[in-house]
């Protein structure tokens, strides 16, 4: 169980895994994820479903090579395998037929608008998204991306291709150009482009979901580390979320909280790095 099937390196830092776990394929719902251990010894990661294979027996996962744990998922190959990986978690994104769907995707939360913005064209909508990244050599899943979506189109920060600036900004001049408003958003990524996206669509009138990214540690709730106050109350991001009302959620205080374990993060990923010997 738990074996790698296929690897591919979409950026040298985002990897994407093809990953042996029939159960989880069977079940898996679009928006849901996944909680993994790449080593036995590892703390918890969360990851978003990207796709499952019932056929293979599969699940695809995308992982970016940030801190220790996330790092060390990213170097494992094909034939090697994840000591756990638990799902699927969480609710599935609420899905239904509105009309024109908008979804807007930052860095690798690309990733997880493929299922998305896919469940929501199979329900009849026409779906456009709008993805960001940092450069053209950053752009992934674009191949995926347009068999999912109606129309794909890119931001980048530095103006490689596509528009110059970031994903908001470009939601701004996209609308600016249409006759009518979408009659739903979905949003994923860093906070602080989550935050700016629901304050634009808060402006225009447009219902919006987003997919948060608390700290989660056991993938029930029990532990406390998900909980995200949303319309005032707390709620718990895995086994209510990760998808809410994103104009009804307190962003700064989810901020704080997925910065609580920076200092640690950084020391575990500056250990790990001596050890394998980057920094010599």
């Amino acid at each position: 169980m738990n074996r790698i099937l296929k690897k591919r390196e979409l950026t040298p830092e985002i990897a994407w895994l093809e990953v042996e776990a029939p159960r989880i394929a069977k079940h898996w719902k679009p928006g849901q994820f996944i909680i993994i251990r790449p080593d036995k010894d590892s703390e918890r990661i969360p990851l978003t479903l990207v796709a499952g294979d019932t056929t293979r027996g599969s699940i695809v996962m995308v992982i970016q090579a940030l801190g220790k744990t996330s790092r060390v998922a990213v170097g494992k190959q094909e034939g090697e395998f994840l000591a756990d990986v638990v799902g699927p978690l969480g609710e599935a994104s609420a899905v239904e037929k509105v009309g024109q769907v908008l979804c807007v995707g930052g860095g690798v939360g690309v990733a997880e608008l493929l299922p998305v913005a896919g469940a929501f064209r199979a329900a009849g909508n026409y779906v456009t998204a709008l993805c960001g990244a940092r450069s053209a050599a950053h752009i992934i899943l674009d191949a995926e991306l347009k068999q999912a979506a109606d129309e794909v189109v890119w931001a980048t920060d530095d103006g490689s291709t596509g528009f110059h600036g970031n994903v908001v900004q470009f939601m701004a001049a996209w609308q600016a150009s249409r006759p009518a408003l979408p009659a739903l958003a979905h949003v994923i990524g860093p906070i602080p482009m989550m935050r700016a996206a629901a304050n634009l669509t808060r402006e225009w009138g447009v219902r919006t979901f987003a997919s948060l990214n608390p700290v989660m540690i056991d993938g029930t709730g029990m532990c406390g580390g998900c909980r995200v106050t949303v319309g005032g109350k707390v709620r718990f991001a895995c086994v209510e979320g990760p998808e809410f009302d994103a104009h009804q959620v307190d962003f700064d205080e989810l901020a704080l909280r997925t910065s609580a374990y920076r200092p640690q993060e950084r020391q575990a990923l500056a250990e790990h790095q001596c050890k394998v010997g980057l920094n010599s």
